[in-house]
């Protein structure tokens, strides 16, 4: 069996790893490619295992480069493996222009191919097509010199994110409301007064529990302003670039083009889904965005308008008054150390895994390493980089180290998020197996021949869909007593957790309708790229809101999924209309062990080699249904 990645077990030996395990890659790949165009007759199935090979060479650097870029603790490492990652991106831009290797992937025969390598076929054709490979040597070479500059803005974006970091300074009083360990962890300076700063740790909690709301404003307007103004002339040109390219391409605009694969199917489809769903949840937001003004004001008389600084904040308050769950109690069940293990407990369960904890040498000390088995038998590696650190990504997201190549490389995951080390919001709860999805969605769908669909390769519009889906399980009252505890060793209470399914049903359609709001922005900035991002954000505010908007504010340039997803933030909505679906599967209970591994081999296992949509209908026996969406969203109308 394939060897798990070892590390370097110093920090002197870092470079020398980095030059080993994604420059030399590169070079392997860039070798195969010329090889692919030496001229020596081959079959059509030894040219594409030459390709595949390609693919695992070039895929395996740029995962690592990417990865590491955002997480190592040595900024001089970050800055060399986001030149890689440059040099990887650059390398599958030279790959899909080159039209001598074109000709020779063309020119194979598909007679006698399985199923698999037949689909593999028809993608790299497929993706020749949609990089510009059929066009003059002159439109290439601008073709290509787009998308290198498209892939430098990209990381410049993501950089300025990661390393944007602002900070308010409150008074102590300032932090009433907050609780006792966040008060503590965060004691006044020699100056008198608390810093906090726009990371998650700090900005949630304090965004959630903090009375005072003109310190609650400031803490927000300035995560509101994460990469300003350094993004925003980046974003601009990013948005230009990407209509030339899909206009070179014979593309109406650049949803038109990036839709082409994905289960949506055409950028104007986006624009209908909104639609929809802007029907769906219009009354629902206002319902529930007056009913936090009116709670505000009972504080704040005069308070003309609910905005994204308080929404948090009066979303616990009505939950604790209305609904008797207060949010702090709650936080005493959620001990980080204690909910890693239920996940990993609970994922194990329902598809027969076990976890087996492993000590390695990784590139910082407070990463966890597990080996996946399944019957005794490794199938992969996961890694736990869990909390916040200066330099790291400052979000949540799974990351890919290794691609799983069956019988040649062992899938490796990576789990980066920014949770506290002791007690943990049940959001965070919620976060952490929602992410845990993409990472058993790499390991279990890491077993394919083919590199291009391996792991999290289907289409992209459905990556979500397991990891929404797997977020029910935060809510299971048997799930959550099996690691939920508070000091005594208490497991938190049924009726707790009843009380905190149905306050869940607040604020139902004021989140669906946030998530539309940026949904809306993500795809019209590239519909059409405006002259005006400030301008273009506030009529997007304007008409989806739900909140007021916070004035001289530009969350766009810290709003990375712009670069990640570009046009396609419709994602999320998107996937969560088949996740609601594909939850109706397990209706005789969460922990159906049967259920668990039908859904482990026909949605998880088969990473991209097959269309999303296949995938769901031979897991539920009929094409999606947008019903269970909708019946979870009227809960929020009905109190559950």
């Amino acid at each position: 069996m394939p060897a798990p990645t070892t590390f370097p077990a110093d920090s002197a030996s870092w470079p020398a790893f980095l030059a080993t395990s994604v420059d030399a890659g590169l070079d392997e790949g860039r070798a195969l490619i010329a090889r692919l165009k030496d001229g020596t007759p081959r079959t059509t199935s030894e040219v594409l295992e030459l390709w595949n090979d390609t693919d695992i060479a070039i895929g395996t650097a740029s995962a690592r480069a990417h990865l590491f870029a955002e997480v190592h603790p040595d900024s001089a490492v970050r800055e060399a493996a986001e030149a890689s990652a440059q040099a990887a991106e650059d390398l599958f831009t030279e790959r899909g222009l080159d039209h001598d290797l074109f000709e020779v992937v063309a020119a194979t025969d598909p007679a006698g191919l399985d199923a698999d390598a037949t689909r593999a076929r028809e993608h790299v054709l497929r993706d020749f097509r949609r990089s510009g490979v059929d066009r003059t040597p002159e439109e290439r070479e601008h073709l290509r010199a787009l998308a290198q500059r498209c892939t430098e803005i990209g990381l410049e974006f993501s950089r300025n994110i990661r390393d944007g970091v602002r900070t308010i300074h409150v008074r102590p009083e300032q932090l009433d409301g907050l609780p006792d360990d966040f008060r503590a962890e965060h004691p006044a300076g020699d100056d008198g007064l608390v810093a906090l700063t726009t990371e998650y740790p700090d900005m949630v909690p304090f965004r959630t529990y903090a009375n005072d709301p003109e310190a609650r404003l400031a803490l927000t307007r300035e995560y509101l302003l994460l990469a300003y103004p350094a993004n925003e002339p980046l974003l601009a040109e990013l948005l230009t670039l990407r209509a030339e390219r899909a206009a070179l391409l014979g593309y109406e605009d650049w949803p038109t083009y990036d839709t082409e694969v994905k289960m949506i199917g055409s950028g104007r489809a986006i624009a209908e889904f909104i639609e929809r769903l802007d029907g769906l949840t219009a009354g629902p937001a206002r319902s529930d965005v007056e009913t936090m003004l009116a709670r505000f004001r009972q504080d704040s008389p005069e308070a003309a308008a609910i905005t994204s600084a308080d929404n948090l904040y009066y979303d616990q308050v009505i939950r604790r008054e209305d609904y008797d769950v207060d949010s702090q109690a709650v936080r005493q069940y959620f001990r980080y150390p204690a909910v890693r293990n239920g996940v990993l407990d609970t994922i194990s369960r329902l598809f027969g895994l076990t976890f087996t904890p492993v000590n390695a040498a990784t590139w910082h000390e407070a990463v966890t390493v597990y080996d996946v088995e399944d019957d005794g038998v490794r199938i992969g590696r996961i890694y736990l980089d869990m909390h916040p650190r200066e330099g790291k990504f400052n979000h949540a997201a799974q990351f890919s180290l290794t691609p799983g190549i069956a019988g040649r490389a062992l899938p490796e995951g990576v789990l980066v998020c920014n949770f506290p080390t002791g007690l943990m919001e049940h959001d965070d709860v919620v976060t952490f197996f929602h992410e845990f999805g993409h990472l058993v969605h790499e390991i279990l769908g890491g077993a394919q021949a083919w590199a291009m669909f391996t792991g999290v390769a289907t289409e992209w519009d459905f990556v979500e869909a397991p990891s929404q889906l797997l977020e029910e399980w935060a809510w299971d009252t048997g799930v959550l007593q099996s690691f939920a505890t508070n000091d005594a060793g208490e497991p938190i209470p049924a009726d707790l957790v009843a009380r905190m399914r149905r306050a869940d049903t607040f604020a139902r359609g004021a989140w669906t309708r946030r998530q539309l709001n940026f949904t809306a922005l993500s795809y019209g900035l590239h519909a059409e790229a405006p002259a005006d991002l400030a301008a273009f954000t506030a009529a997007v505010d304007e008409r989806f809101g739900p909140y007021a908007s916070i004035p001289d504010t530009h969350q766009y340039a810290g709003f990375g999924h712009l670069e990640g997803y570009g046009s396609a933030y419709y994602t999320y909505l998107w996937s969560l209309v088949i996740a609601k679906d594909l939850r109706s599967a397990f209706a005789d209970g969460l922990m159906d062990p049967v259920v668990g591994r039908r859904y482990r081999d026909a949605i998880l296992a088969p990473g991209g080699s097959a269309d999303a949509a296949d995938l769901v209908e031979r897991f539920l026996g009929r094409p999606t249904s947008f019903e269970p969406f909708e019946a979870w969203l009227s809960e929020g109308l009905t109190g559950g």
